[in-house]
């Protein structure tokens, strides 16, 4: 017979040792989050790829069985279907409240229908947009409730007032639960988070906008926002679009063999900076002993601060398995330091002359000898 306070079986993998969400979100979630935009079999014509509806069943198992509860959407990814076919696997499996999903408003979902010609009510933060899009999401993902709904981005027209007592009115109406925004200005969210606590109102709790190794302008003001209102971070594109890759991965992915070489697309492409920044992904893999400079890009974001849930696509199962070898990796300071070397990041005035607020500058010191409290320092293998 069981025991009553028996310890749960071990999970599959580390997508199972759940974490607090952030410091104002008590729900704990896995440390990646499975990115649904690949999942649904709409984009293929847009050129962004998709899944029929058997290969994503196959990829939402997989992440599911190896303990994962955090799937992130949108109410237009795939032209609906995402949502769609998420919700059909949920109920299917009856395990709609084992998950945590997340989707999103302010994209129009009649952006290809023709036949709609009034398209601007579809779109954007008003109050209009957001019942919509509730409301569809909720039929999509057969649900009843969302656990956590974004404000998609930042429209620049609707008032953060209208905005925020709307949001607030889905919390109390229980069908949303928590509440994060994408893809705004840091001014925006902290702005929005100030009214909604001196109104007694539901703030975000969790921001999510675009951070990989290549490209780290989300360190200038979003990062120490993100601290400062303890909010959690949500990184898109932490793979950088598949331009993480080492020198001997691009050889041998663009040969066709006897016809020769493929001509890469200017997107595709990387920047002289950018090969530089993968050549020391590629040395600290050998020094961790990691099989891929992926893990290392992964492992990097949630190195740089605390409360960081990678979101991770991609359509194969086998690669959704590789890239959990990022939970397992253990980067020093002296890693992070060395990587953010290769092609200095200059923050900007402010950040450059009075420094991000993770140590003192040298005004602080001018003013006596201070004793600086440290920042807290992200979950790693090495402290769980």
């Amino acid at each position: 017979m069981m025991r009553l306070w028996a310890p749960q079986p071990t999970p599959k993998s580390k997508l199972g040792q759940y974490r607090k969400l952030s410091t104002t979100a008590g729900v704990h979630v896995s440390p990646i989050a499975l990115g649904g935009m690949s999942i649904g079999d709409k984009w293929d014509e847009f050129g962004f790829g998709s899944m029929t509806k058997d290969d994503s069943f196959k990829l939402l198992n997989a992440y599911f069985d190896l303990g994962g509860n955090f799937v992130d959407t949108a109410n237009f990814y795939q032209s609906e279907t995402s949502e769609k076919f998420i919700g059909e696997w949920a109920e299917q499996r009856g395990i709609r409240d084992q998950l945590f999903i997340s989707t999103k408003y302010t994209n129009n979902t009649k952006l290809c229908d023709n036949t709609i010609q009034q398209k601007v009510l579809y779109g954007g933060n008003n109050i209009k947009s957001m019942h919509l899009a509730v409301e569809s999401s909720l039929q999509k993902l057969r649900t009843t409730y969302i656990d956590l709904f974004y404000v998609h981005w930042w429209d620049y027209t609707t008032s953060i007032q209208e905005m925020m007592h709307a949001l607030h009115a889905l919390v109390l109406s229980r069908k949303v639960m928590y509440l994060g925004i994408s893809d705004a200005p840091a001014w925006v969210v902290a702005k929005a988070n100030q009214y909604a606590r001196d109104h007694a109102l539901t703030p975000f709790c969790i921001y999510q906008g675009q951070w990989n190794v290549l490209d780290r302008s989300f360190e200038r003001d979003i990062i120490p926002m993100a601290r400062d209102e303890g909010m959690a971070l949500a990184p898109w594109g932490v793979l950088a679009g598949g331009k993480i890759r080492t020198d001997a991965e691009e050889e041998k992915r663009s040969q066709t063999g006897e016809k020769g070489r493929v001509v890469l697309s200017d997107e595709w492409k990387r920047t002289e900076n950018e090969k530089k920044v993968c050549q020391a992904l590629e040395k600290i893999a050998a020094d961790v002993g990691a099989k891929s400079i992926n893990s290392i890009a992964i492992a990097y974001v949630l190195h740089k601060t605390r409360y960081v849930f990678p979101i991770i696509g991609g359509r194969k199962v086998e690669h959704l398995v590789g890239n959990l070898e990022a939970l397992d990796i253990s980067l020093t300071r002296e890693h992070l330091s060395y990587i953010d070397s290769i092609v200095p990041f200059d923050p900007g005035f402010p950040h450059n002359f009075f420094g991000d607020g993770t140590s003192y500058n040298p005004m602080h010191i001018s003013n006596g000898h201070l004793d600086f409290w440290p920042i807290a320092q992200p979950i790693t293998p090495a402290q769980e």
